[in-house]
């Protein structure tokens, strides 16, 4: 098992994290954006949810669910987990075009290009639906 995580990607010996696109996040999103549960303009880092939303999304609802907000899975990373999941991209209710965004920056900026490239598309759509 890989060493644990430390903040923005980075795991205790000095590696970057790796992830796996999470493909039923992917399909939730789309199915959300598709069904106009989306926000247009919001400031994301206002909007994100910190660790006491996510604390309290938990204890209302499944991992299972709380994954569903989540573009990345971290290599390693017990399912089940907070450190599984990476890379939100709504508010617990509804996806954000400023969290999509912030996704694609994050993931760019730090060479996920398979979640650059579903964060990237899944903006695309939610551009066209809602333009």
């Amino acid at each position: 098992m890989p060493p644990p995580l430390l903040g923005r990607g980075h795991r205790h010996d000095g590696a970057m994290a790796k992830y796996l696109v999470n493909d039923a996040a992917v399909a939730r999103c789309r199915d959300l954006i598709d069904k106009r549960q989306y926000v247009l303009d919001s400031d994301w880092g206002q909007a994100q949810p910190d660790a006491e939303a996510q604390n309290a999304y938990l204890e209302r609802h499944s991992s299972h669910n709380y994954a569903a907000w989540h573009l990345g899975l971290t290599e390693g990373a017990n399912d089940g987990t907070k450190a599984r999941y990476a890379f939100v991209v709504g508010d617990f209710r509804r996806v954000h075009r400023t969290a999509l965004i912030a996704c694609v920056y994050r993931a760019s900026e730090w060479r996920h290009k398979d979640v650059e490239l579903a964060a990237h598309d899944l903006l695309q759509h939610l551009d066209h639906v809602s333009g």
